[in-house]
């Protein structure tokens, strides 16, 4: 039998292999562009539709998942998440048609959407306070190597042949697969046990995460909190005292996608060929953009239990929004070669990386309370979804018409907004477990309802 911290380690592995197939599916498309505008025959318009095809899957995942994740359990729903992957991958690898192709791609985008509602949902909920920004971490770890994966697959296989982007596609499945398998070794969540009404099993599943301790203080705790906000299931998410945190979690994961890190993940080739790189040596760009990615997501996953989640995303708005400002300016004036463009990028990408990159799916698994915890995930994930689809979608009509420049000029203001957002709304939760946030998240509501009453 393992040791509770690699017993810990792989059930978190698990689960954020979602996070990898998260990544590897968003980003694969973008060495496919070339291809499959040639083989389908694409104008701008109907690239941006196939490109955003499986966001639009992502956000119907997002937003449909919560519920079913309360009734049937975290790890049910990623296995089915895992089968969806596996059918999406093969099944546009094979597509003959467009049609075809999106109806794949929006499958992908369901498990995609689902993924990244469930896997740092459950990893928050089994692990300790003290380690959980780590833990959480992992999946965004998982979700840059996945894109990395993504990229550097593509490199390799552009050269075989006129159906190279099909083996592109086709190579997610075997990840995929894996994560099916390893799901049937991980545990259920405690919390959502105490939730079905199975405190037992839960006290099982605490102490052989926490062998040794005194476990009952931390089960009452969660069941103290499960009663006092009645039934996850029956509590209306969009009425006191939720309404707010769920407004500030969905404007979370809206800013996160205004930054524009998904546009250069999606659309990094086209940009660097438009910038004078051959179409080869533009994969390869992406490449670098997908090791800093790796490498700076390391980095604020050493700072994120230390620093804190607020202070990064302040931090990393700043950088993110010079780069941005850098690189929109440069595009105007014309006084970025193509090489200065890409140092750039990588500036940018690392800012995000570091800070929100980290950051912005661990507040997302715990700023909820326990009842409301997974259609909040999942409403916030929406949001972030939504955003995702709509830059990825009108990006190369955008730029078509009006070029780059004004696009990274706009995220450059929306990111620098994003910083007062965060220092105005955003409650700090580093080193506190999830039944004391909920305390102070409601508590806080109850504070600002009372001010109110007296002005």
């Amino acid at each position: 039998m393992p040791s509770p911290r690699l017993y810990l380690a792989m059930n978190s592995f698990s689960a954020a292999l979602g996070g990898l197939l998260f990544g590897f599916d968003t980003a694969v498309i973008s060495g496919t562009i070339p291809f499959i505008t040639k083989y389908f025959t694409l104008s701008d318009a109907m690239l941006g539709w196939a490109v955003s095809t499986a966001l639009i899957g992502c956000v119907v995942g997002s937003l449909s998942v919560g519920k079913p994740g309360d009734l049937f359990g975290r790890r049910l729903m990623l296995k089915i998440m895992a089968l969806l992957f596996i059918v999406s991958a093969v099944g546009t690898g094979l597509a003959n048609s467009l049609t075809v192709f999106v109806l794949f791609r929006f499958i992908g985008g369901l498990a995609i959407g689902g993924a990244s509602v469930l896997a740092p949902m459950y990893i928050s909920e089994i692990a300790p306070a003290r380690m959980r920004g780590r833990l959480v971490a992992i999946n965004q770890l998982a979700i840059v190597t996945g894109i990395l994966l993504a990229f550097f697959s593509n490199y390799l296989l552009v050269n075989t042949g006129d159906y190279n982007w099909r083996w592109m596609f086709i190579a997610g499945a075997v990840p995929a697969l894996l994560f099916f398998i390893l799901l049937f070794f991980v545990s259920q969540s405690p919390r959502w046990l105490v939730l079905m009404g199975r405190p037992d099993d839960a006290r099982k599943v605490i102490a052989r995460l926490n062998p040794g301790t005194d476990i009952e203080p931390e089960l009452n705790e969660i069941i103290q909190s499960t009663r006092s906000n009645e039934s996850g299931i029956r509590v209306k998410i969009f009425r006191k005292p939720y309404t707010r945190i769920v407004l500030i979690g969905m404007m979370l994961g809206v800013f996160s996608q205004l930054t524009g890190i998904n546009v250069i993940m999606y659309y990094a080739p086209s940009i660097f060929q438009a910038a004078g790189f051959s179409s080869d040596s533009a994969l390869i760009q992406t490449v670098i953009i997908g090791a800093t990615n790796l490498v700076f997501t390391l980095l604020g996953m050493s700072l994120i239990d230390k620093i804190g989640r607020k202070v990064l995303l302040m931090a990393g708005a700043l950088g993110m929004a010079f780069f941005l400002g850098l690189i929109a300016l440069g595009m105007t004036y014309q006084f970025l070669g193509g090489f200065v463009l890409l140092a750039c990028v990588v500036g940018f990408t690392a800012s995000f990386a570091s800070t929100m990159g980290v950051v912005v799916w661990v507040f997302l698994s715990e700023m909820f309370p326990n009842s409301i915890r997974s259609r909040g995930t999942a409403i916030s994930s929406f949001a972030v979804w939504v955003a995702n689809c709509a830059t990825a979608f009108l990006f190369p009509i955008v730029m078509g018409h009006f070029g780059t420049a004004p696009v990274f000029g706009f995220y450059c203001l929306a990111t620098l907004i994003s910083f007062f957002f965060y220092w105005r709304y955003l409650v700090e939760t580093k080193g506190k477990s999830l039944e004391e946030l909920e305390d102070i998240v409601l508590r806080r509501r109850g504070t600002e309802e009372d001010e109110t009453v007296r002005l």
